[in-house]
């Protein structure tokens, strides 16, 4: 058993070439090989969001506090809020961030597959994102 106590993991923040905004990340559990599963609890100041991207396995949000937003390619920007679960399929492409006005924090659960957990893509537009 290992217990991975609070505060013992620093807080990130989220790379410019993947977001747009201000965006904190909290690592919550990486377990080592031949586990493939990890989680990170995720911050997103008002109008900060990903850029398009795709998980190999898929993606699970849990949104926790906040308005956000999330979009997979191709279909209408969604309005997500505490409480509700998202998963994107394998290979889906997709974005997800705060809301215009509203901060935004979900955990993010995703899986690697040989070694990788997510393919980056281009930004998410102004005009995308509806702000």
């Amino acid at each position: 058993m290992e217990i991975t106590r609070v505060g013992s993991q620093p807080s990130g923040r989220g790379p410019g070439e993947w977001f747009t905004g201000t965006v904190r990340i909290d690592p919550l559990f990486s377990p080592p090989d031949p586990a493939r599963v990890a989680g990170a609890l995720v911050t997103f100041e008002p109008g900060a969001r990903t850029a398009w991207h795709t998980h190999p396995l898929g993606q699970t949000l849990v949104v926790t506090a906040g308005c956000g937003r999330a979009q997979r390619w191709g279909g209408p920007v969604e309005e997500i809020r505490p409480g509700d679960v998202v998963w994107f399929p394998p290979g889906e492409k997709h974005w997800h961030g705060a809301a215009p006005a509203t901060a935004m924090s979900h955990v993010a659960i995703q899986e690697k597959l040989d070694g990788k957990a997510v393919e980056w893509m281009e930004q998410v537009t102004d005009a995308q994102y509806g702000g």
